[in-house]
């Protein structure tokens, strides 16, 4: 496994971590995604650690915390062999105040996620969203405190415009408090809107990507080819609900030329899919998720190997979509804006 570094921290992270939202399944939502229980579970943190993958990744409201209490029991006495991420800010209860970025929540939000997870410390925390309704500066100040009390030990932003965390940035240099280190974002070859401005602003300030659902939302695992019904996986089954919104032809465009490519290397569709995000500029981690230990043997398998640039220029050629205003017009300045400042 090859390990990273995450963002400008000192902290090493391998490739590929495995995220948990197919752990519980304890809603209508979240069934589509999974329902791992803590047997299954546990037998996956145990293919991970086989191989490298030392870092899991949940949320507080993966099947309203289930996942999180799934991972916790599925890493008993594993725990400083590995890297917990979570998340918080989205609601997680009825009151007023069980929901966003500000000291309150955050700190009861903090404490409950330590509860569940079974441990007194996560190593990783994210905002997952930007909370506008709170002061940036009380949403830090919050989270260096409980970095300062042991709680937390680095913080990341989730889902945030480029300006809401270039404020944040700004606001940590400011009053010398924790800066986020890591961003986790959407990235995949059929959604490629990270580059237009969240890449050029994390390589600038140093913030690593953390990629989440690398495979589009699922489809991008070779379940779906132009003129072939979908029969089998998360999308067939109402998974694509809550997704980001793609075209069917640009599903096709793009997996036809992920089969030929994984045709010449000898590797499946994901495994390419995957690879070429490992290739992508500020990429220190790709989440993959698994509803069952073949599908994450599966995704495994998409390190340790290298594609060739022909073959990176053949997936970026089928993936590229124009970008919206500003970013078509700055491309063409490339005397100055050389990639990857733009795309």
């Amino acid at each position: 496994m090859e390990y990273r570094r995450f963002g400008q921290s000192g902290l090493k992270v391998p490739a590929l971590s495995l995220g948990t939202a197919t752990f519980g399944g304890s809603n209508e939502f979240f069934q589509r995604w999974g329902a791992t229980d803590v047997a299954d579970a546990a037998r996956m943190v145990d293919l991970c650690l086989d191989h490298g993958v030392n870092f899991f990744d949940t949320a507080d409201i993966y099947s309203g915390g289930v996942s999180e209490e799934v991972l916790g029991q599925a890493l008993k006495g594993k725990r400083e062999r590995v890297l917990i991420s979570t998340k918080a800010t989205f609601r997680n209860g009825e009151g007023p105040n069980e929901v966003g970025s500000s000291r309150h929540h955050l700190v009861r939000a903090c404490e409950a996620s330590l509860k569940r997870l079974e441990t007194d410390h996560i190593d990783v925390y994210f905002m997952h969203g930007f909370d506008a309704s709170t002061p940036v500066d009380e949403t830090l100040r919050a989270l260096d405190d409980l970095i300062t009390a042991g709680k937390i030990s680095y913080i990341g932003a989730s889902n945030f415009s480029g300006w809401h965390l270039m404020k944040s940035l700004a606001t940590s240099e400011k009053y010398g408090l924790a800066r986020y280190v890591a961003y986790q974002g959407y990235y995949s070859l059929i959604g490629r809107d990270y580059e237009w401005e969240l890449m050029p602003l994390g390589l600038d300030q140093g913030v690593g990507l953390m990629v989440w659902s690398p495979l589009g939302w699922g489809r991008l695992t070779g379940k779906i080819r132009r003129g072939q019904e979908n029969k089998g996986g998360r999308i067939a089954s109402g998974g694509a609900v809550g997704g980001p919104p793609v075209s069917d032809e640009y599903v096709y465009d793009v997996v036809d030329a992920l089969d030929a490519v994984a045709a010449e290397t000898g590797k499946s569709v994901s495994q390419v899919a995957l690879n070429w995000l490992l290739q992508r500029p500020g990429v220190c981690n790709i989440v993959v998720g698994a509803r069952n230990e073949e599908q994450l043997k599966q995704n495994l398998g998409a390190v340790g190997w290298s594609l060739a640039p022909e073959q990176i220029e053949r997936l970026d050629k089928a993936s590229h979509r124009e970008p919206v205003y500003p970013y078509w017009h700055q491309k063409d300045f490339d005397e100055r804006n050389p990639k990857p400042t733009r795309w």
